[in-house]
């Protein structure tokens, strides 16, 4: 009986977010590490994203604690803040260097790599890390208008896997959302609905002691 592969997921965080927003579900990141865990074994998954420090409050920070607690291998770093020419102030950011790092270094340990993201600007990475004998399925989708995967990384990579076809097994059930809609206030919860709502984290989610 052969091992089973070696696989790691590679999580562009802002990526994904916008990809399910057009798909119209909502992420379960527990059933998302369920289902691949289920692929092979499951060396690590990454999720990358960016941080607004100036926030005194940011959207996104429960969810990166949450994800460090359950499994995930959580990369942040800084964005970088700017005004415009018309005034208007803009963020900039974004982890393509860190996740390539990431990718490149643990590629020899490996023998599948899924990546979250549609962007081409990883296609020179995909090539790389196919070189070293790794298979590359990403993940993304060509179900929208227009699709949100370039062209250029879905001809690249080994397998493309259309996140609109994962969505039964990696989306929030509604009806399960709908169940819990009253644990919000209840005491010892978080009382985050909209955490609930964008990332699929139960209310009565406690995260595990390191």
């Amino acid at each position: 009986m052969s091992a089973a592969p070696r696989i790691a997921l590679f999580i562009d965080g802002a990526n994904l977010y916008a990809t399910s927003k057009q798909l119209g579900f909502d992420m379960d990141y527990r059933r998302l590490l369920r289902e691949f865990q289920g692929r092979g074994n499951l060396i690590r998954a990454f999720y990358f994203t960016t941080l607004v420090e100036s926030e005194e409050y940011s959207s996104i920070r429960p969810l990166v604690d949450w994800l460090d607690y359950n499994g995930y291998r959580v990369i942040t770093k800084a964005a970088k803040e700017f005004t415009d020419a018309t005034g208007r102030r803009r963020v900039k950011g974004n982890m393509d260097i860190e996740l390539a790092i990431e990718m490149l270094e643990l590629a020899p340990h490996l023998d599948q790599i899924y990546l979250f993201s549609g962007d081409g600007d990883f296609r020179p990475l995909v090539e790389a890390v196919q070189r070293k004998g790794v298979k590359v399925s990403v993940v993304s989708t060509i179900s929208t208008n227009p699709p949100m995967v370039s062209d250029e990384l879905r001809r690249q990579c080994d397998e493309f896997v259309d996140l609109a076809q994962l969505m039964q097994k990696i989306g929030r059930d509604p009806a399960e959302r709908a169940s819990r809609g009253g644990a919000a206030g209840a005491p010892g919860t978080p009382g985050n609905p909209s955490l609930e709502r964008r990332y699929g984290i139960r209310q009565g989610d406690e995260p595990a002691e390191g």
